[in-house]
């Protein structure tokens, strides 16, 4: 195969957001979520991971159950139930919850696995 370039976990993201991105932020990739892999400046680019299990923020209210698919709430910078109405801007159906977390919980962790998404 010539014309393989690189596995599909990870690639490289330019940060336009606005703001500063940390190792192990979130971030909104066209309809897809990722994870920093490293400190990503205004501008700069950096790899973000697609695929794998990791610890983020959630909506404190939320009841999530191991298995269904969650919401990133991006006002929030939290994962919400999927039950929520997005606001524009959320992605919804990209990830998915790798543990059950009942209300007052304020991190959970999700799978990414490289899902297309959808936002509002």
């Amino acid at each position: 195969m010539n014309n393989f370039k690189q596995p599909g976990d990870s690639r490289t993201w330019v940060n336009t957001s606005g703001s500063v991105v940390s190792s192990g932020d979130v971030v909104v990739v066209g309809q897809q979520l990722a994870i920093a892999s490293v400190d990503i400046a205004i501008g700069a680019s950096g790899a973000v991971s697609f695929t794998g299990e990791y610890e983020v923020p959630k909506v404190s209210a939320a009841v999530i159950v191991h298995g269904e698919t969650v919401m990133l709430d991006v006002s929030a910078g939290a994962f919400d139930d999927n039950l929520a109405t997005p606001a524009t801007g959320d992605v919804s159906n990209a990830a998915v919850a790798a543990e059950t977390v009942g209300a007052t919980v304020t991190t959970m962790r999700v799978q990414l696995a490289n899902r297309i998404g959808s936002v509002a």
